[in-house]
């Protein structure tokens, strides 16, 4: 058994800090958290300082490093996302198609299964966002492949998702029907709605379905209303509902986020999501997505109409972002990075907390707050 004693940072497990102690860990698991000075036979490996806490879970990232899954949905461009967003922190991913073909649906299930079979370090899935949107909602999202759910795309879902540790389907409340998220859900799905420009009372029957998140909170859906609270509100207002939200300052103002944050009805939590691109991580001014131009400008990508296509961010920005901009304390910043989405996504007995028995994947952090380092599994999946 390989017993790793991690020293000299300050650890913070989710919940509380430990100074002075280090943090034990054996064969990819966490062993536990003891003293500095404690007799132990682990290897001691000194961190030098900073802080050691979960690392980064990203339920929406489409692409990075310059990958993207909709140009090329192969094992090749998840191995090269899920190793890009380790540089910035994030140990475990979704990588994210949105509305495409179903041969473009197809192959990205295949490549995911290939990839959980190898075991990727960072893969825990895939988001499969669309095309069961609505088009008045589309964002940058083709509206000629946006179509219904049909009797053959339920099914591909739900046998793709037997060969896959998580799969997340981003879908419009008012174009999927009841009977449809609950069969997903039953199937192993977790449902989303997103893309969306359904009314309160059609969102909560949705979530009655089955659905338990919304998809990147203000953006493409419905807004908070005087007469209908819409898919803002519902998402506020209904306390199983989980909320992914992209921080950059560009995608949702900074009082709306705060706003957000004041308002949300709990046990469900709002989290972060990076909604990022094949161009983050990369020097590139612009790329390509479903046929049209995306240009990189003043930190957001844009479509030649000034459309928002996706965000050119890290988890690691967000969680600065929140904490310094929005003024959260720094520990729940990180809850909203690690412990939320994994809470979200229903994998919280095994990642997002640092605890006797869940998996050693671990961000060190600066004390300025640049990433030092990741592991994943226990090992090093990036050291600066």
């Amino acid at each position: 058994m390989t017993r790793i004693a991690f020293t000299g940072a300050r650890i913070f497990d989710g919940e509380a800090w430990w100074d002075q102690h280090a943090l034990v860990v054996a064969d990819g698991k966490i062993e536990g958290i003891i003293a500095a000075d404690s007799p132990t036979d682990a290897e001691r490996m000194p961190m030098g300082g900073g802080i050691l806490a979960p690392g980064f879970i990203d339920l929406q990232v489409n692409g990075g490093g310059g990958a993207l899954l909709n140009l090329d949905p192969t094992l090749d461009s998840i191995r090269t996302i899920c190793a890009t967003f380790a540089r910035f922190g994030t140990t475990a991913c979704l990588p994210t198609l949105i509305t495409d073909t179903r041969e473009k649906n197809a192959a990205v299930m295949a490549a995911g299964a290939e990839a959980t079979r190898i075991g990727v370090p960072g893969f825990l899935g895939l988001h499969l966002e669309g095309p069961h949107l609505s088009i008045a909602r589309k964002g940058a999202h083709d509206p000629a492949l946006i179509r219904p759910m049909d009797e053959a795309d339920l099914v591909a879902l739900v046998n793709g998702r037997r060969n896959l540790p998580n799969l997340l389907t981003t879908v419009a409340a008012e174009t999927v029907t009841p009977n449809q998220i609950t069969r997903l859900r039953e199937g192993g799905l977790v449902v989303s709605i997103g893309h969306s420009d359904a009314g309160y009372a059609v969102v909560r029957t949705a979530m009655e379905a089955g659905a338990t998140m919304v998809t990147h909170l203000f953006n493409a859906q419905s807004q908070l209303g005087n007469r209908d609270p819409g898919v803002v509100g519902a998402a506020l207002d209904l306390g199983g509902v989980h909320a992914g939200l992209i921080a950059d300052g560009i995608h949702v103002h900074e009082a709306s986020l705060g706003v957000a944050l004041r308002a949300k009805r709990g046990p469900g939590r709002i989290f972060l999501v990076t909604d990022a691109m094949s161009i983050t991580g990369t020097d590139w001014e612009s790329f390509e997505l479903t046929g049209q131009t995306v240009y990189r400008k003043d930190g957001a990508l844009r479509l030649a109409n000034g459309t928002l296509a996706g965000a050119d961010l890290t988890m690691i920005d967000a969680v600065t972002y929140v904490h310094r901009i929005i003024g959260l304390p720094l520990e729940e910043a990180l809850r909203m990075a690690s412990l939320y989405p994994a809470e979200a996504l229903g994998v919280d007995k095994e990642r997002g907390r640092i605890a006797p028995g869940l998996r050693a994947d671990l961000v060190h952090l600066s004390d300025e707050l640049s990433v030092r380092g990741t592991l994943i599994g226990g090992e090093t999946a990036y050291a600066a």
